[in-house]
């Protein structure tokens, strides 16, 4: 897993920023890619946090999204209800797929799942996971790119939007917990600009580049009802065939229903760049 040196954290404004997320030491976590379990050369990856009035690499805009609009559906007290331990929800289950709904209650039932959301995380060798991976359907996500308890520093978004990326993408070789032992290439930007709220509903901005911003756009798909493979090329996704197909026929044998979802009917879709739209359904 990543090292804590690879982390630039030593900024006054990181602090400011990223300390009152938690309140309660950790690490960050990089989950994002459910799993980025192989890395290159820790040099290339960065850690880049800074306030909002900050620069960002060159990027281009996409339309900024409010905090709440009419199309959101607020999580009931019995949306964010969960029973320990958490499990990790592997494809194909409906639950990756459906719409999540926005957080508006930052009490300490949030904070206790938060919490064993991590802890999940850590036990499975993950470096982030979103909610809806193990079964709630908010929107939420916790990483940690030095993926070990007590390095690093543990990140808590909730109700994140993408403000800004970068026209520079990087091709990468990610894997995700939903996903197990299936690792495959998906080009993404290589920093974003974010909004989101920290565990205590305070709104903040923050850029991300390097590994922290592609865990971060992972774990955002996920947010979205979309999956890593989504976002692969045919010649990628047939790299990978047989072990999805491997999990569609697991899921069917466990629940004695049939698959919700299967490669093999996998179509091309057209959709715009950027995030909370499959490049493949």
């Amino acid at each position: 897993m990543a090292c804590a040196s690879w982390l630039n954290l030593h900024s006054p404004s990181i602090a400011r920023v990223f300390i009152p997320v938690l309140q309660y030491p950790t690490a960050l976590s990089a989950g994002f890619l459910h799993r980025l379990h192989r890395f290159s050369s820790p040099a290339r990856f960065t850690f880049s946090v800074t306030q909002t009035n900050s620069q960002l690499a060159p990027v281009h805009a996409q339309a900024k999204r409010g905090f709440l609009s009419k199309d959101d559906e607020i999580a009931s007290l019995e949306d964010l209800r969960f029973e320990s331990p958490l499990k990790v929800v592997e494809y194909p289950d409906p639950i990756l797929r459906k719409r999540n709904k926005r957080i508006d209650t930052f009490d300490e039932n949030l904070k206790k799942l938060v919490h064993e959301m991590f802890d999940v995380m850590y036990k499975t060798d993950g470096i982030g996971l979103s909610a809806p991976q193990v079964g709630i359907n908010v929107q939420l996500m916790v990483f940690n790119p030095a993926g070990e308890r007590g390095e690093g520093q543990e990140i808590v978004l909730v109700n994140p939007r993408v403000y800004r990326y970068s026209k520079k993408t990087v091709l990468f070789n990610e894997g995700c917990l939903s996903f197990p032992r299936i690792y495959a290439d998906v080009e993404r930007p290589e920093s974003v600009k974010i909004d989101a709220r920290d565990i205590n509903g305070s709104r903040f901005s923050v850029n991300l580049s390097g590994l922290p911003a592609r865990v971060f756009q992972h774990e955002f798909d996920h947010l979205q009802g979309v999956l890593f493979f989504d976002r692969m090329t045919d010649e990628v996704v047939d790299t990978i065939r047989v072990q999805l197909e491997a999990l569609e026929k697991k899921y069917e044998d466990k629940t004695g229903l049939p698959s919700p979802e299967k490669v093999e009917t996998r179509k091309k879709k057209k959709a715009a760049a950027g995030f909370g739209k499959s490049l493949n359904v």
